[in-house]
């Protein structure tokens, strides 16, 4: 112990006397660390912690997969849900409702997220509560209506009533409903993304369906789980037919899948570029301990004259490379909290779970504890072992005689340096490629304009506007209000069919087509005006009417796409479809009558806009009135001449002059911030800014570690170029010589670059789409990385250049 506290105070010594050496080796390490903690803090808390509940690995998703559509989550009705939990892979089932109600009783009345929850839900999850307690078994009694109390979320409790700390037992109103709060949930835990909870009431109706997870038993795996499932399942399809699609499978998913099927490659692409420029820092702190070591050969001899063995001077060395690692591994976690700032604002708005904290925690310093040794090893054990081979003879002897000056140790230079031009062309041509990708997906035509357009989301209260003729005038009044706001171009009911992300995918039936598969197509619910609201241009026949929209007439209208797929040869026009796939007694919904039976006219085909996200192509599409099939949502597009959101306040009050409860959604956006919003473009930025910096800092760690090796070499070449310029050599055929001695080890890096990243290509482009890079991007890349060496050698080159043939004399 009392060695290793010598060997520490003397490795600070070190540190101390040659300041530029700490600063240049530990800007080196922190930039590493530090990116490299900030994007793992990411990776832990998306990918390893995302969810604070009991056992959530249990947890499962009911979804069923089908030709037209994946990933769908079942709906069951009470009667379902008992045989489900009956199930012997079920320990329990988690039964939710969704609700957008109202709170009144306050001075304005403000819209509310409620999540109807089963009561045992609360202490199945394990949820905790910051205040009070939360939904329990006793509030909902079986055979009885609910106990009128509700459970706040952080959120809404800080938003609405200002973190009242005794708001426990305190009233409140919803939809003009009194109920006492119980308490306030723990910040982390926001279930459903809830405002309030409230206990569910289980109707035995069989119209009436709820949304469920199932917790399965321990030791049951998802294979098996889906297995019993299975049966069950196609059992409550064969009841209910019109609720379940023609071909299916039941998969179950972890409630973290969507996560790792959608954004885990990004993530671990992140990581693997911050580890290169981790690699980049130590193989620069390894060039600048061998051309450091070089000048202390001496002192090594000395001690090995003395009697140190091998061993002792490798501990010592290593010593200080710990040293040079802890400095870096503290100053990158301070830097790490800037960085994850940045990488927070960069991250896809709806990337990860609500409950996903990214933070710098515990497990995040013990993985910055851990790269420190690993860092400290891997770029302190090869000088150590250089280096610690000092022969006193040999030196003694001779003063210009040094390990990192002889063959061996030229080789070691150029192998790092080659290494640090490899993956930073790597990282260079990731960042162009990245770059290129996201500009490519900017330039998508989206078929529509978004400009000045934003989308209302309507709420209706529960049990309002139940018949079909209340509802459909409701909506059109709604809409006709709204049109009359000063600054409002256009208006349009949009139920589902707000771009870039819509319309239901479902069966078809098409008159006069005969096809081996069964046709499927999104099905789009919208009012007349739509397509002039959007300027989506119609191709051939015509679109229907105001008065056709109020009257439910069925006509549909299809995209080109649709009459690519199913009608070839032309002649959609005149033929028509059935919606097979509506089941008209789901409650909330009303429908004209026997609507799946109905034949609809196709009267138009309109262009082709995007309905399956920015990045995927068009789908099939038919357009029909609204008015056929309405839920208790609806959207109103509103283009408009100034800025869309200037307007929001008064398109709410055109609302309340319709009806003063009536609310929208809280969060208004116009549908360019819904194009940015989508996971494709967001996850696209996120890699080309990500890739871009940390290729810009690979390229300055490249550029810093070429520059030391030349000035090393220029400083221990003196002698030779005072002896060229006596006997007649010119400063460029100096600056030449200079040049020469890089030339090859940067050419044989940008050679393993370039491979490098053809071999990783196949990789890139499978995780991060348009992300591969092609030759223009590789040359690019090439030519760049060829400037920053250049650039790199100048001024050592341009040193040596200007050296004085005596004083280099002298000196030697």
């Amino acid at each position: 112990m009392a060695s290793l506290v010598s060997d520490l105070r003397y490795a600070v010594r070190q540190a101390v006397q040659h300041p530029g050496f700490l600063a240049m080796a530990v800007v080196s390490l922190a930039l590493g660390i530090g990116a490299t903690t900030a994007v793992f803090s990411v990776v832990y808390a998306a990918l390893f912690n995302p969810f604070p509940y009991r056992d959530v690995d249990r947890i499962v998703r009911m979804t069923i997969e089908s030709p037209g559509a994946s990933g769908r989550i079942v709906a069951l009705n009470a009667a379902q849900i008992r045989q489900i939990r009956q199930s012997p892979v079920v320990e329990s089932v988690l039964v939710m409702d969704y609700h957008s109600l109202t709170l009144t009783g306050h001075d304005l009345p403000s819209p509310a997220v409620v999540v109807d929850i089963i009561g045992p839900g609360f202490d199945d999850l394990g949820m905790r509560m910051l205040l009070g307690r939360g939904i329990k078994a006793l509030d909902a009694p079986q055979d009885r209506d609910p106990q009128p109390v509700v459970a706040l979320s952080y959120k809404y409790w800080r938003r609405e009533f200002q973190s009242d700390p005794n708001i426990a037992g305190k009233p409140l109103q919803l939809d003009h409903k009194t109920y006492a709060i119980v308490g306030v949930v723990a910040p982390r835990d926001t279930w459903y993304s809830a405002d309030i909870y409230r206990p569910l009431d289980l109707t035995a109706s069989p119209e009436k369906t709820f949304t469920i997870d199932l917790r399965l038993r321990s030791r049951v795996s998802r294979r098996q789980a889906d297995a019993a499932i299975e049966p069950l399942v196609r059992q409550f399809a064969h009841d209910y037919p019109k609720r379940f699609p023609e071909r299916f499978h039941v998969k179950l998913e972890g409630l973290n899948e969507w996560v790792m099927r959608t954004m885990s490659g990004t993530l671990y692409l992140l990581l693997g570029s911050v580890g290169l420029l981790l690699l980049i820092g130590c193989a620069n702190v390894s060039i600048l301990l061998l051309a450091r070591g070089a000048a202390r050969h001496p002192e090594f001899a000395l001690r090995v004259a003395l009697g140190a063995g091998r061993g002792r001077l490798m501990r010592q060395l290593l010593t200080e490379s710990m040293l040079l690692a802890g400095i870096g591994v503290a100053l990158g976690v301070a830097m790490s909290y800037g960085i994850l700032a940045g990488i927070r604002a960069l991250l896809p708005r709806y990337a990860f779970a609500p409950e996903v904290e990214i933070t710098i925690n515990l497990p995040v310093l013990a993985f910055s504890a851990g790269v420190a040794a690993a860092t400290g090893i891997l770029f302190g054990w090869w000088p150590a072992l250089r280096l610690s081979r000092a022969e006193a003879g040999a030196t003694m002897q001779s003063g210009a005689r040094r390990v990192a000056g002889s063959a061996s140790g030229r080789r070691t230079h150029h192998l790092l340096i080659a290494a640090q031009v490899a993956f930073t062309l790597l990282l260079l041509a990731a960042a162009g490629a990245a770059g290129e990708g996201f500009a490519r997906l900017m330039r998508t035509p989206l078929g529509y304009d978004p400009h000045n357009v934003l989308s209302l989301t309507i709420p209706l209260h529960e049990n309002a506007y139940a018949t079909w003729a209340t509802r459909a005038a409701y909506f059109d009044q709604l809409r006709a209000k709204v049109a009359e706001a000063p600054g409002v171009l256009e208006t349009a009911i949009s139920s589902n069919a707000t771009p870039p992300m819509n319309g239901w995918s479902t069966r078809l039936e098409l008159a006069g087509v005969s096809s081996r598969e069964t046709p499927t197509g999104v099905v789009n619910m919208i009012g007349s005006r739509y397509f002039s609201a959007l300027k989506i241009p119609l191709i051939e026949g015509r679109l229907w009417s105001e008065v056709d929209t109020r009257r439910g007439a069925p006509v549909a209208v299809i995209n080109q796409a649709f009459a690519r797929r199913y009608y070839p040869n032309g002649g959609a026009i005149g033929r028509t479809v059935r919606l097979s796939h509506y089941e008209e007694g789901v409650a909330a919904f009303v429908h004209v009558p026997k609507l799946s039976e109905s034949p609809l006219e196709i009267v138009g085909i309109v262009g082709d806009a995007v309905n399956d996200g920015i990045a995927n192509p068009v789908k099939p599409s038919v357009y029909v009135p609204y008015t056929l099939s309405m839920g208790t949502f609806t959207q109103i597009l509103v283009r408009t001449a100034p800025p869309p959101l200037t307007l929001v306040h008064a398109m709410r009050g055109q609302l309340a002059a319709v009806n003063p409860e009536q609310q929208t959604l809280a969060d208004i956006e116009d549908l360019e911030t819904w194009v940015r919003d989508e996971p494709e473009w967001q996850q696209q930025r996120l890699v080309a800014w990500i890739f871009g910096v940390f290729a810009a800092l690979a390229l300055a760690l490249a550029v810093v570690g070429l520059y030391s090796v030349v000035s090393y070499t220029v400083a221990r070449r003196t002698a030779e170029f005072g002896i060229r310029m006596a006997l007649g050599a010119q400063r460029g055929q100096v600056m030449w010589v200079v040049f020469q001695s890089t030339l090859t080890t940067v050419a044989v890096g940008i050679i393993a670059g370039l491979g490098l990243t053809v071999l990783l290509n196949s990789l890139v482009g499978h995780w991060v789409r348009g992300s591969t890079p092609d030759a223009l991007i590789l040359l690019t890349g090439t030519i760049l990385m060829t400037a920053a060496a250049a650039l790199a050698c100048l001024i050592p080159a341009w040193r040596a250049a200007c050296t004085d043939p005596m004083q280099a004399l002298r000196c030697e």
